[in-house]
């Protein structure tokens, strides 16, 4: 893991912070001042800042937080939009978003101080549940992509995204709730959600996706959680957590 990272991961320093310290000197691996922060540190490397050791911590926190729309999944923009980080309290700053929500959605999202943690649910194949609102209707052709997988373009991307096709799984589950030619309404159920997936699923058939929002990710549900406020897992949500990472450590 590169040393920027580890601090950021095992510390309240961010990734910007961890920077500016190993360039002023103050971060040693194994007793020698270190001032790259690509360096790699390995398995049983001993990293110091200002001094003072940086343990590996084998407990984690868990954190669900209510993303409104307007905000961005990372720490700073370069255009100056507000990110989680400028909503969510302070001693969560250091915390890992588990996957990502682009600017204008919402819902839930996942957040960690362990990166352990955040690897294994976000390369896992849990079932992510979401709300939408599209254009027009639900057609046959979408309703077949969703059970079958498709091949979908750079329709519904990031501007900046160079990735020109993806293939899509089936989706776990699909539900009209509403369907008219002006705008339709579903929830469905995924098991992946990596470059705007669900975007670039309707725009594939000429549709947009005015509205979205996650509900669920895995067992861990939205609820009642008021939008722009976060809290704690409950005992239930760790349980099946330290349950889930037992079985993908045995796969």
């Amino acid at each position: 893991m590169r040393l920027n990272k580890f601090i950021s991961h095992h510390t309240t320093y961010s990734r910007r912070e961890a920077d500016k310290l190993i360039f002023d000197g103050k971060v040693k691996v194994n007793g020698k001042v270190i001032d790259n922060p690509a360096f790699e540190v390995e398995e049983g490397d001993k990293v110091a800042v200002n001094g003072k050791p940086v343990k590996k911590s084998t407990k984690y926190t868990c954190i669900v937080y209510n993303k409104p729309r307007g905000e961005l999944v990372t720490k700073k923009d370069d255009r100056g939009r507000k990110t989680i980080y400028d909503t969510i309290p302070k001693k969560f700053k250091h915390f890992i978003p588990v996957g990502r929500l682009d600017f204008n959605s919402e819902g839930l999202l996942i957040l960690t101080d362990s990166p352990k943690v955040a690897h294994v649910l976000m390369n896992s194949d849990l079932p992510r549940v979401y709300k939408l609102k599209i254009k027009g209707e639900v057609t046959d052709e979408m309703i077949e992509a969703m059970q079958n997988g498709v091949e979908v373009g750079k329709e519904g991307a990031h501007n900046d995204s160079d990735i020109d096709k993806i293939t899509l799984k089936p989706f776990i589950s699909a539900q009209i709730i509403k369907n008219s030619p002006k705008y339709s309404t579903l929830k469905v159920a995924i098991s992946e959600g990596k470059n705007r997936e669900l975007r670039r699923f309707f725009a594939h058939f000429g549709s947009e996706v005015l509205d979205l929002k996650r509900l669920s990710y895995g067992w861990v549900s939205l609820n009642a959680l008021p939008s722009g406020k976060t809290r704690y897992f409950d005992k239930r949500e760790y349980k099946l957590l330290k349950e889930f990472l037992h079985k993908f450590k045995g796969e």
